[in-house]
């Protein structure tokens, strides 16, 4: 099972500053029929003007994944982590405990990114913050690991989440394809961040939602040059 969730029809909102698609129910957009999958609760596709961003605020019992497609976010918390994440990277926070942290667009152009929260396999782990390259360069044109907590992922040099998933990019060239083998009973989401793609025959666009079921083998190939991310989940 293949579904499209086109990015014309993601939940939106507009608030100046940030200009937000929301591929499940968020504030205030809510579809009962978009709750998330799995453990995914939250995948918004987020446009931050320069100069502005997040004020500190608080998560808890969440792990919250950020991909950079554009800009950088400058990250603070708490804890007394820094850091600037560009465009290309990846951080992952789990804010566990409790975790206060502020995002802002410190550059002089937009910002884009997805964040992408997961619900966690119980409450009560200990906050932090990590960074991760996003696959590029001599590991284009390769499926590569972004984040896990998958059992048989434990020792992988990646960022560890707190629940039965894992993140997966790639960046393609126009022709090249990736398989990803999806284990029985399991689900995937997966979404371009850059370019189209036809995933086991199907068509999809830049930034559209697709919700993966029952597919033991997921092939993707690019149609241009291409970027996306996937999540695997229980």
């Amino acid at each position: 099972m293949i579904e499209i969730r086109a990015f014309d029809g993601l939940g939106h909102a507009d608030h100046g500053w940030l200009n937000a698609r929301h591929h499940f129910s968020f504030a205030e957009y809510m579809d009962p029929d978009r709750m998330g999958v799995g453990p995914l609760r939250v995948w918004n596709d987020d446009t931050i003007a320069p100069g502005t961003g997040f004020p500190p605020h608080g998560h808890r019992d969440m792990e919250i994944i950020t991909y950079v497609r554009h800009g950088a976010i400058t990250h603070e918390d708490n804890l007394g982590n820094k850091g600037r994440t560009e465009a290309g990277d990846v951080q992952i926070m789990s804010a566990g405990t409790g975790i206060m942290h502020s995002e802002y667009n410190r550059e002089d152009e937009t910002t884009q990114i997805f964040q992408i929260w997961i619900i966690p396999n119980r409450d009560g782990h200990a906050p932090r913050w990590e960074t991760k390259e996003f696959p590029k360069g001599e590991n284009s044109g390769q499926l590569v690991m972004l984040a896990s907590g998958r059992p048989g992922d434990a020792g992988a040099d990646v960022p560890v989440i707190h629940q039965d998933a894992a993140l997966f990019g790639a960046s393609l060239s126009a022709g090249q394809e990736v398989v990803h083998n999806l284990a029985g009973g399991r689900k995937a989401y997966l979404v371009p961040s850059q370019g189209t793609l036809v995933v086991n025959g199907t068509n999809v666009g830049e930034r559209d939602g697709v919700v993966i079921a029952e597919e033991p083998e997921i092939r993707i190939s690019a149609t241009g040059d291409a970027e996306f991310v996937l999540a695997d989940l229980p």
